[in-house]
């Protein structure tokens, strides 16, 4: 195991202090590799505190430039960034936040041809992108790989995360078991409009889970899907158990 610097013992001390974390936790997070797939306005807050919280790690997968549009939610970015590859940019948030954390971008669509070579290093995957065709890419990836998945999703008022083993544990679910095909009436956040601070509060939960993955703490949202209305002020947690004829990881 690699040694803290000065700076991290107290950047991370209160971190360290918890009894589920501590030293041989924090000791994961800094071994851990996250990939985070689109920084929009899920992955944006999960990158910052993932950042914060000292995965040794992140790689950064988008293609899309920074939009003045985007910064009701996108809080990795800032005015000066519009125009700019949002991998670029937030590169330069995180490692100014947090200069011990390797970051590694690229600035592409995953696809079917390419999400298994831009994945195979990482300890697990953050997917906050908007469309189906990309989701079930990284969904088919992270199963191959047998890695984690956490998903999260969100739409006007209501978000929604869980945790999809993918292939690690043979008896969980995986993405495709809750969407088993994309829906003919979808609609990105830019059709349906969405409240800016739910997608941090989502984003947030995503890296909690991200968290609690690598270093073992309480239990994840594995087989369980979390249900968040913001206008009713009301959260869920409902069982989502592995559906034999999915077409992802189905047996029928």
């Amino acid at each position: 195991m690699s040694r803290f610097e000065p700076d991290e013992i107290d950047r991370y001390a209160r971190h360290l202090m918890l009894r589920e974390i501590g030293g041989p936790g924090q000791q994961k997070l800094k071994a851990a590799t996250v990939a985070i797939v689109g920084l929009g306005g899920l992955g944006a807050p999960a990158a910052f505190y993932l950042a914060a919280a000292g995965v040794g790690r992140l790689v950064l997968i988008d293609h899309d430039r920074a939009a003045v549009s985007n910064l009701q939610r996108q809080i990795l970015f800032t005015t000066a960034d519009v125009g700019a590859l949002k991998v670029e940019a937030g590169a330069r948030a995180l490692s100014a936040l947090n200069p011990h954390v390797a970051i590694v971008t690229h600035a592409l669509k995953l696809s079917d041809e390419n999400a298994r070579a831009t994945l195979s290093d990482a300890t697990l995957a953050l997917d906050g992108t908007d469309d189906f065709a990309t989701r079930f890419a990284v969904d088919a990836a992270c199963r191959s790989l047998a890695i984690p998945l956490v998903s999260g999703a969100v739409g006007r008022w209501e978000g929604q995360i869980g945790v999809f083993a993918s292939g690690a544990d043979p008896d969980a679910p995986c993405y495709r078991c809750l969407v088993p095909h994309a829906p003919p009436d979808s609609e990105p956040c830019s059709a349906m409009g969405v409240l800016g601070a739910l997608t941090g509060v989502i984003g947030a939960m995503m890296a909690v889970e991200a968290v609690k993955i690598i270093t073992g703490a309480g239990d994840v949202l594995s087989g369980r899907l979390l249900l968040y209305d913001a206008l009713a002020a009301t959260t869920r947690v409902i069982k989502l158990p592995r559906d034999p004829d999915c077409p992802g990881c189905g047996s029928r």
